[in-house]
């Protein structure tokens, strides 16, 4: 007789205790991965200063390497439903998934290195990491449910089969979340509601509709935040903050950063911010850093102009200073090609003169003159070298050189001159007529000079001019009553003094 002994289960088998099981391995491999993970944000603390140098170079390949995961990621419910129908499409799910949670543990160490690195701080940049670091193990959790799931072994009313999908879902959901804080940081909180109808405004995000100051009429609130929000903001705001430094608030711009006060009431030459967006493009401190276009000419004249008139939140008016509200800025037009003159353009460029740069790739784009480099000695003689390119110089920097009225006979050649700066010259406006054959002309400063309102009223037939800086000149208009007020008032704040 034989006896047929019951086979033990292969679970009970001393060579695979859970010390052993390749199942406990990957359980405890899991909880392991996961756990570091979740300790990430409190090993790396984000202090707003910048740190080593690799640091940051590597973690500047975050942007480029976190869209994979993210596209690899929207693949896999698609293969999931098209699976169904295909079985051999939902094969290569897991396989998938896999790539996109290996992807998604090297963005995320970039996106910690890049923040860590560059000094990045703010409540975008901690939700977007606290946002990774989840979208992560959530990955991982699908890789761990996912076999359970498509196992025939399992019968269909397994908790397997409902945890599965819902995880997808919730991968999902954080993955929109945590791209939109991403988004945040590259463009700014108010990207995707700055031109949003104000009653959808209104219910979607009640936050953004509310003025930028208590004085909602006041030259701050109308002309320099929106500089500042449009330029700097997306840096330095509740976000992302770096250096320490917010410019979302009147309050918190005139509380400066860890490099101190970035404005100085009175004295715009003694304030970073003005030295930090005047700096040449290239230079490592310029701002908008991570190659943001720089501020418009007119942006700064406010600033610069704000600054010297003591950087009032009230003030409505800045003396020397006329906007045109109601005048209509058109489209720039295109200028001619100037590619044939590209030799000379270059040779130009490398010399040790006045140089022409090209706006963009684009010729139709237009070139500027720049003489800041050699302000002293570019005079008239030297301006009239430059009518060869008359027609395509779009903007003209003659500030502080020794232009004089002779000049405006040249400058009239400019046909699409769009901005000229002749603050600080020794022009007196004799000859300023000249100018109103320039249909396109919609900035010009001439701060600094002898320039009378006499002929300054020579020019208010041009219809383009939209900003006119007049500050320090005989023609400067009287103050406001409100302008020197906030100064009074601020005598005892120890960077007003």
């Amino acid at each position: 007789m034989v006896v047929k002994l019951p086979i033990a289960s292969t679970d009970m088998l001393p060579s695979q205790t859970p010390s052993k099981n390749p199942t406990w391995t990957l359980r405890i491999s899991s909880l392991s991965i996961g756990l570091a993970l979740l300790s990430l944000p409190f090993l790396i603390k984000l202090d707003g200063r910048p740190h080593a140098d690799w640091q940051q170079f590597l973690g500047r390949f975050h942007p480029l390497a976190v869209h994979l995961p993210i596209g690899l990621l929207l693949l896999v419910p698609l293969l999931e439903i098209v699976g169904a129908f295909r079985p051999v499409l939902r094969e290569t799910a897991e396989f998938v998934m896999g790539v996109a949670f290996a992807c998604c543990l090297v963005a995320l160490t970039l996106g910690y290195l890049l923040a860590y690195g560059s000094g990045d701080s703010g409540t975008a940049v901690s939700r977007h990491m606290w946002g990774s670091t989840v979208l992560t193990i959530s990955v991982l959790v699908c890789l761990l449910l996912r076999p359970l799931w498509s196992s025939a072994s399992i019968p269909r009313t397994h908790v397997a089969e409902r945890l599965y999908p819902l995880s997808l879902i919730c991968v999902l959901l954080v993955l929109f979340w945590t791209a939109h804080q991403g988004g945040s940081l590259a463009r700014g909180s108010n990207y995707l509601t700055q031109y949003m109808p104000q009653p959808m405004k209104r219910w979607i995000a009640p936050g953004t509709v509310r003025s930028a100051a208590q004085n909602p009429d006041s030259f701050y609130a109308k002309h320099i935040h929106p500089a500042l929000d449009g330029n700097c903001v997306v840096c330095h705001g509740e976000g992302k903050v770096m250096a320490g430094l917010r410019m979302d608030s009147y309050e918190l711009l005139m509380k400066g950063g860890k490099d101190g006060a970035v404005i100085v009431p009175g004295h715009p030459e003694k304030s970073l911010l003005i030295e930090r967006v005047t700096l040449p493009t290239g230079h490592k401190l310029f701002m908008p850093a991570e190659g943001r276009p720089p501020l418009k000419p007119e942006e700064i004249a406010w600033i610069k102009a704000w600054i010297e008139q003591g950087a009032s939140p009230t003030a409505t008016q800045l003396k020397g200073v006329l906007i045109r509200e109601d005048a209509k800025e058109l489209p720039p037009e295109p200028v001619g090609d100037y590619s044939s003159l590209m030799p000379e353009i270059k040779q130009i460029e490398a010399g040790q003169g006045a140089k022409l740069l090209q706006v963009s790739r684009k010729p139709s784009d237009g070139l500027i003159l720049s003489a800041v480099d050699v302000a002293s000695s570019f005079g008239d003689t030297q301006l009239a070298q430059f009518q060869k390119f008359a027609p395509f110089i779009v903007e003209a920097e003659l500030g502080r050189t020794a232009i004089t009225d002779a000049s405006f006979e040249t400058l009239s050649r400019f046909t699409h001159l769009r901005a000229l700066h002749l603050e600080g010259t020794s022009v007196t406006g004799n000859g300023l007529s000249k100018l109103a054959s320039l249909r396109e002309l919609n900035y010009l400063n001439l701060s600094g000079t002898k320039v009378t309102s006499t002929s300054v009223h020579s020019i208010d037939t041009m219809k383009s001019l939209r900003h006119i800086y007049l500050f320090n000149t005989p023609a400067q208009p009287a103050p406001p009553a409100d302008a020197l007020q906030p100064i009074a008032k601020k005598t005892d704040d120890p960077i007003a003094q």
